[in-house]
């Protein structure tokens, strides 16, 4: 048998062993009702804390990011990471409270219960839907397609790769729901962790951990203003836009909002912390850092080559394999909380409350997968996937950021004033994007939350008369889940 014939056989059986696994540990729940909203999008609130930090873990990590934070082989890459862990302590700590009380199943449903209005919640789900389906579900599978065809040097069309990773991810949300969404992300994680270690490993070996002749500014942390991660911005838009990806994005939070309890859900949360700030950093960065120095400047095809230059023959299929299932955790995680956004958010509140979730969620997923593959072409042509990526977050994070903010810290906000808000956000955003941007893109996200609030508490006021009463988080409690419950479905 040849190598790539070994190598094809061991990916494969990698692969079909996670489903196994999965489909064992799935079909041996107990499900009240596989229909339900709570079953198929929240896993029935049976998540344990383990798979709701491997769920929330591998759904971030994935080739968007190990491609992507590579491709730019410096060191700065890391503080996304880093700062990552004050996202995830606010959701464990401020957040998921506040949606176990209100009995959320998607994060946009805390927005219709704060506001008293089901148009603000379509407004913000629509955004997200926006956001995963034109951008970050077309960027997944391109740079998973992308690094099998740097790694393996396959001859294999990269569409026809992104399709393969399409499909399959797709068939594991609609065929299990979150729950087998979780299952399989938590198996595929153990996988992707301890060869992106190896890979770590080995690049440090394959230099000698010897860093001499790269240049000063791809092994700091302290970013000057020409960087992509200027130090400044720590303190201005850095941890806002960590808070809106860990705290409010349905693809993050679904997972933790489908446990048992709070506490179990914030187990999960802390472990996942854990694991971003102990291991995550130094598989973003090392690699790309030790093929600039290898290779010069190479871009997004960094990991990809590195990987397939130092990692021995017998591991390569095993190490295929564990970014297969990165891939598809990223993808099938997007596709499921899109499905519930829209079977949720907008079909039960405009069309029929009543559908068939299963088969509702399907005929959204093949549109949704469909769109995401006719995508994948738009982002074959970037420079940088990474950097692409958190300029568009910037378009929809902080308007949406600043509606959660007004309506958790405020009272007696008319929701047309919050929707002015985001709207507007978005546009002004769109024209720092596009036509001016003054300042380093993180600044200007920072300056567009902070306008964001301040123009929803004013059109409130000036507009519709309305006196806003800052209540803060602690207010937010149990009174207020228990009296949005008579509040009309509508």
């Amino acid at each position: 048998m040849s190598e790539q014939a070994i190598q094809l056989a061991v990916f494969c059986f990698v692969l079909g062993a996670i489903a196994l696994i999965t489909y064992i540990k799935c079909t041996g729940e107990n499900r009240h009702s596989t229909d339900s909203n709570k079953e198929y999008f929240l896993a029935g609130g049976g998540l344990t804390w383990v798979f709701v930090a491997g769920s929330i873990t591998l759904t971030n990590l994935s080739t968007d990011q190990l491609v992507g934070m590579n491709g730019n082989q410096m060191m700065l890459l890391a503080l996304w990471e880093l700062a990552g862990f004050v996202g995830l302590m606010v959701l464990a700590k401020v957040f998921l409270p506040v949606y176990y009380r209100n009995n959320c199943t998607t994060t946009t449903e805390l927005l219709e219960r704060r506001y008293n209005s089901k148009h603000v919640r379509a407004l913000v789900s629509t955004m997200f839907l926006f956001i995963n389906v034109f951008v970050f579900q077309p960027a997944v599978i391109y740079t998973g397609a992308l690094f099998m065809i740097s790694m393996t040097g396959i001859d294999a069309d990269l569409m026809t790769i992104a399709i393969a990773f399409a499909l399959v991810g797709a068939a594991y949300s609609v065929l299990g729901g979150l729950r087998a969404v979780a299952v399989s992300d938590t198996y595929g994680g153990v996988l992707v962790l301890g060869m992106g270690l190896l890979i770590v490993v080995l690049s440090l070996m394959a230099i000698d951990f010897d860093f001499s002749g790269i240049p000063a500014e791809r092994l700091t942390l302290i970013g000057d203003s020409a960087s992509p991660v200027p130090w400044h911005t720590l303190l201005t838009g850095m941890f806002l836009i960590q808070i809106f990806y860990w705290s409010t994005n349905q693809t993050i939070t679904q997972r933790a909002m489908a446990a048992p309890t709070v506490k179990e859900a914030q187990k999960g949360v802390y472990a996942a912390a854990f694991i971003r700030v102990i291991f995550i950093p130094s598989m973003v960065v090392i690699p790309g850092i030790v093929a600039f120095k290898l290779y010069g400047d190479i871009g997004d095809q960094a990991y990809g080559r590195i990987v397939g230059d130092l990692l021995p023959s017998w591991l390569s299929g095993v190490f295929a394999a564990a970014i297969a299932a990165a891939v598809l955790s990223s993808f099938n995680s997007m596709v499921n909380s899109s499905a519930a956004m829209y079977v949720c958010d907008l079909h039960e509140r405009y069309i029929d409350d009543k559908p068939n979730v299963r088969v509702l969620s399907g005929i959204a997923t093949t549109i949704f997968v469909v769109i995401a593959v006719i995508m994948v072409p738009v982002y074959a042509q970037s420079d940088s996937i990474i950097n692409l990526l958190q300029e568009l977050w910037g378009l929809i994070s902080m308007p949406i950021l600043a509606c959660f903010a007004v309506g958790l810290l405020f009272r007696n906000v008319d929701y047309r004033a919050a929707i002015f808000a985001v709207i507007f956000g978005v546009l002004m955003y769109a024209c720092f994007i596009w036509i001016w941007m003054p300042l380093h893109y993180i600044h200007m996200m920072f300056c567009t939350f902070f306008i964001c609030v301040g123009l929803a508490l004013t059109v409130n006021r000036l507009v519709f008369g309305n006196r806003a009463e800052f209540i803060g988080l602690s207010a937010v409690g149990e009174k207020q889940g228990e009296t949005q419950e008579a509040m009309p479905a509508a």
